[in-house]
C-alpha cells in the first residue's frame, strides 16, 4: 500500500513539473532534458531545476530587466543617437534587425583600430585610461591577477590620483582568483569595485549560466575597447608559454556612448547604482567618417541578438564568410546558413584551434568538420598556440568583432558584445590578420576525416550531445 502510494505521488510530481517545463516553451533538448533528470532523480534533479533551471533564470531576468529599464529612464536615448548617411541595402537591413531587437542604432566614428598583440592592447588601454579626465569605466570576465592586472591596477591608481572616476567590473567566476589583496591599493584610492552575479563556490562549480562574458573599456565616453582579450597572463610571453592570440577593437567616437550603456546595463545589476551626469554621455562629434554598430545579447533579452546578426550576415553573403573562433559549436541553424553559404558558392572559411583550452569542445567542434567539408567550406586549425580571437568578416563592407564565441553559450546564455564595423577598411584590415593566421595553420581534408579511428569518432560524437550546454 505505501508503495502503491509513493509511486502515485511521483507519477503524479513527474506529471505537474512536466507540464510546468512544457509551458516554458524552450527548446525540446531543454526541455526533454530537464523532464528526464526529473523523472530519473527526482530530489536531486528538483534541486537543479529550481535554482539553477529555467525559473532560476527568469528570477535574474526579471531583476536585471528591472535595472536595464533603470538606464534606460536616466538616459536619454534620443540624444545619443548619431545622423549618418545610408549604405547599401544588404547593410541597412542588417542595422535594423540589431536595432528592432533592442540594441543600439547604428553610429558614426573618428577611427576604429584592430589590436592583435596583447602586450600592444594593454599598453594602447592603459595610455587612455592615463588621458581621461572624468571618469574610467571597466569590465571583464577575466581579470586575474598578475603582471597583465598589475599595469591596469597601476593605471587606474593613476587615474584616481588625478582625481578621475574609476569603476571596475568583473565577473564573479571568470574572476574567481582576484583577490581582495590584489585589488587594495586600488579601492584605497576610492575605485568603485563590484562582482556579476557572484555565486557560492564559484571556483568549484565554473560552468553557471548567466555569467557577464563582456570586455569593455570606456574612457570618457569618447575612446572604448572591446573583444576577445582579457586581463591575464595567458596573452604575455613566458619562456615555455607562447602567448595566447586574440584580436581586441579600439573605437573612437559617438559609437563609444552604446559601449558605455552597455557598462552601465551591467553596473546597475550588480551594485544598484546609477551614476548621472551628462560627462558619461558626451555631446556628438560632427561629420565622424566611419560607421559602427553595438550589439549586445544576453538571456534577459526577448531576442538573441548577437546570433540573428550573424545568422542574417551569413544568409545574405555574397562571395565571403570568414570566421575566427576559439569554440565552435554552432546549433541547427548557423550550421545551416554556413553550409547553404558554401553551397552558393560563398567562400566559406573557418579558423579554430588546433589544440583549444577545452578537450570537451575541441571534440565537439571537430563533429561539425563533415557537414562543412562536405558543402564546399574550408576548416582550418590554428596551431602555434590557442587562439581566441572571436571575429567575423562578410564580403567586403562587414566585420564582426567581440566577446561572442560561435556556441549556444555565447548566443544564449552568457551576456556578450559585439561591434559590426561597416566598410571597406576595416574589412580589409580583418582580412590580412585572418590570412596571415592561415600561414600559421593547417587545413583540414575530408580524405583524412574519413580515416579517423573509431574510438576518435566516438568520442567527437559525444561530444557533440553536449552541444547545446557548451
Amino acid at each position: 500500500m505505501f508503495w502503491t502510494a509513493f509511486s502515485f505521488l511521483e507519477i503524479a510530481y513527474v506529471v505537474i513539473l512536466s507540464v510546468w517545463i512544457l509551458l516554458e516553451k524552450r527548446s525540446p533538448v531543454a526541455t526533454l532534458a530537464w523532464i528526464l533528470a526529473l523523472g530519473f532523480l527526482p530530489l536531486l534533479g528538483f534541486v537543479l531545476f529550481f535554482f539553477l533551471g529555467p525559473r532560476r533564470l527568469r528570477r535574474k531576468r526579471s531583476r536585471r530587466l528591472t535595472s536595464r529599464s533603470r538606464v534606460r529612464a536616466q538616459v536619454d536615448i534620443s540624444a545619443i543617437s548619431h545622423q549618418r548617411e545610408p549604405l547599401a541595402l544588404e547593410i541597412e537591413q542588417l542595422m535594423k534587425l540589431a536595432y528592432r531587437t533592442g540594441e543600439a542604432p547604428p553610429a558614426t566614428c573618428t577611427s576604429l583600430t584592430l589590436l592583435t598583440n596583447a602586450d600592444h592592447c594593454y599598453a594602447e588601454i592603459c595610455a587612455e585610461i592615463d588621458r581621461a579626465k572624468h571618469h574610467v569605466h571597466v569590465e571583464y570576465y577575466i581579470f586575474e591577477p598578475g603582471d597583465a592586472a598589475g599595469m591596469f591596477r597601476d593605471a587606474l591608481m593613476r587615474a584616481r590620483d588625478r582625481g578621475v572616476e574609476v569603476r571596475l567590473l568583473v565577473d564573479a567566476v571568470g574572476s574567481s582568483a582576484l583577490s581582495g589583496a590584489f585589488l587594495a591599493p586600488l579601492i584605497a584610492k576610492g575605485a568603485r569595485f563590484a562582482t556579476f552575479n557572484p555565486v557560492f563556490f564559484a571556483r568549484l562549480h565554473a560552468p553557471i549560466n548567466f555569467r557577464n562574458h563582456r570586455k569593455i573599456v570606456v574612457c570618457d565616453g569618447r575612446v572604448g575597447f572591446t573583444g576577445g582579450i582579457n586581463v591575464c597572463d595567458d596573452y604575455l610571453l613566458r619562456e615555455a608559454h607562447p602567448p595566447w592570440r586574440d584580436t581586441h577593437l579600439k573605437i573612437v567616437g559617438n559609437a563609444v556612448r552604446w559601449l558605455a550603456l552597455a557598462f552601465f546595463d551591467d553596473w546597475i545589476f550588480a551594485t544598484g547604482e546609477l551614476p548621472d551626469g551628462a560627462a558619461y554621455f558626451p555631446e556628438q562629434e560632427p561629420n565622424e567618417p566611419l560607421v559602427a554598430q553595438v550589439v549586445a545579447s544576453g538571456p534577459d533579452h526577448d531576442f538573441e541578438s548577437i546570433r540573428n546578426t550573424y545568422f542574417a550576415a551569413i544568409a545574405n553573403a555574397r562571395e565571403r564568410v570568414w570566421i575566427t573562433t576559439p569554440y565552435f559549436v554552432p546549433d541547427e541553424a548557423i550550421l545551416t546558413a554556413l553550409c547553404t553559404a558554401a553551397l552558393r558558392g560563398v567562400d566559406v572559411r573557418v579558423l579554430v584551434p588546433r589544440r583549444g583550452d577545452s578537450l570537451l569542445v575541441t571534440l565537439a567542434a571537430r563533429s561539425y568538420y563533415e557537414d562543412l567539408l562536405h558543402s564546399g567550406a574550408k576548416v582550418f586549425e590554428y596551431t602555434p598556440t590557442m587562439l581566441h580571437a572571436k571575429t567575423m568578416l562578410v564580403d567586403h563592407d562587414l566585420s564582426i568583432i567581440g566577446t561572442a564565441n560561435l556556441d549556444n553559450r555565447s548566443f544564449r546564455l552568457n551576456f556578450e558584445v559585439c561591434v559590426c564595423a561597416f566598410g571597406n577598411a576595416m574589412n580589409d584590415d580583418l582580412a590580412r590578420v585572418f590570412e596571415e593566421d592561415l600561414t600559421q595553420s593547417e587545413q583540414v581534408k575530408r580524405s583524412r576525416r574519413v580515416r579517423l579511428p573509431w574510438h576518435q569518432q566516438l568520442g567527437e560524437a559525444g561530444a557533440r550531445l553536449l552541444s547545446p550546454v557548451l
